[in-house]
């Protein structure tokens, strides 16, 4: 697939800092680079490879409109700003595709020579997702200890309902009751708050094909969050960052799928009397699960335009493995280099190393503190789980317990 290939493109200016002034155009995002073309000459101003990218950051211009700044190898910093549809929207696709460059296969980025190594580049993202996860695991701790204030409110709730129960059983007992106001508890009673547990297993988690991030949007593109898009047998569902289920298709239910671009579909399933249910969504491993969809929505997957490129290689890749089965005497004639400039070239990427021990020793610290936090966030969301459970349940039961005395105070007045 050509690396030239256009993923998306926003309207927006860059601030040209020789002459000091904001020049409006286009910023073009490829798989492999990243483009401004100035509006009325349609010259291509800034052409950054994603693989020379150091930082992506959300910054302010004279401290009050919002801007992306991209810092370049050689510190070279690049500012884009009055970004349409809105900053989020192209941060989060500029981000996504440039992670996933970083975290692909070494032969992506080695035609750019680099005086940064590989591993400070892996350093620098997994040092800024450690952050993103620590700051997660306090969101978390904050959540935990709201849960549970609210599940004591509920326990004192219930002690207090007990208590009234009780005054409502004297009231009502007749005075010539000889064995007082103890009465023999009721069957259902004591199974009340096992009876929710019981149905409440979990189900099996069905066959997935293949899960991918993703940048997801719904309707409006300009607000689009992080998330991923996970194909299953008989579904499509779209998880948040958060892993919370966002949407699930059904395979019956699915009506269309429109391939946009190789990087980009849209799902939509259609209602009758309310709106539709629509999302879109980008990210540089669709790719991998377009001949998926294919397969699975045959009679209602659509190619547009640039996504027909997507087939077109596939079958340039399948003509070259046929041709690469051909017999010695059948091959065509071509020398692959073996000496010059770009045989040493090849020889020296081999030779260099991708990181050091000292960034190796680094990053395993990172990965196995990455790893801890996972973990702990993990076992923190399934007490959580089944801390909403027990909360759903207590309200379910102080709910039908107020009824029950509200009916009660009634028959007494």
């Amino acid at each position: 697939m050509s690396s030239d290939m256009r993923v998306h493109s926003w309207s927006c200016s860059y601030y040209l800092d020789l002459e000091k002034q904001w020049v409006s155009g286009k910023l073009t995002l490829t798989p492999h680079s990243l483009k401004f073309i100035v509006e009325k000459t349609e010259e291509v101003l800034v052409g950054l490879p994603l693989s020379s990218i150091i930082e992506i950051r959300k910054e302010s211009s004279l401290f009050i409109f919002g801007a992306i700044t991209v810092l370049e190898k050689g510190q070279t910093k690049h500012w884009f700003s009055s970004l349409q549809p809105s900053r989020n929207v192209v941060f989060n696709v500029i981000e996504h595709f440039w992670r996933e460059l970083l975290l692909s296969q070494p032969g992506t980025a080695a035609n750019i020579p680099s005086h940064v190594t590989r591993g400070q580049e892996l350093m620098g993202l997994m040092a800024n997702s450690q952050k993103r996860m620590e700051d997660t695991a306090k969101d978390l701790q904050q959540q935990s200890e709201q849960l549970d204030s609210v599940l004591k409110g509920l326990e004192k709730m219930e002690s207090d309902l007990d208590v009234a129960d009780r005054l409502l059983t004297e009231l009502e007992t007749p005075s010539w009751w000889p064995f007082g106001s103890k009465f023999w508890k009721m069957p259902a009673e004591e199974n009340l708050k096992e009876g929710v547990s019981s149905t409440c297993e979990p189900f099996g988690k069905e066959g997935v094909v293949i899960t991918v991030p993703a940048i997801i949007s719904e309707r409006a593109e300009s607000h689009s969050k992080l998330g991923k898009l996970t194909v299953l047998v008989s579904a499509l569902e779209i998880y948040d960052s958060c892993s919370l289920l966002l949407h699930r298709f059904e395979k019956e239910d699915v009506d269309d799928i429109k391939v946009h671009s190789p990087y980009e579909v849209s799902i939509r399933q259609r209602f009758i009397g309310k709106p539709d249910v629509a999302y879109q969504l980008i990210s540089a491993k669709m790719p991998e699960v377009i001949p998926i969809l294919e397969v699975q929505f045959s009679s209602k997957i659509e190619l547009l335009e640039d996504a027909l490129v997507l087939r077109n290689k596939v079958f340039a890749s399948s003509a070259e493995r046929h041709a690469a089965s051909r017999p010695k005497g059948c091959t065509p004639h071509r020398e692959l280099p073996t000496g010059g400039q770009e045989g040493e070239q090849l020889q020296l990427q081999k030779n260099l190393p991708l990181f050091s021990e000292g960034e190796a020793q680094e990053l395993t610290q990172i990965l196995s503190k990455m790893k801890g936090l996972a973990l702990d966030t993990e076992a923190e969301l399934e007490r959580q789980d089944a801390a909403l459970d027990g909360i759903t349940v207590a309200v379910d039961r102080a709910t039908l317990n107020v009824d029950k005395q509200n009916r009660r105070m009634r028959k007494l007045m």
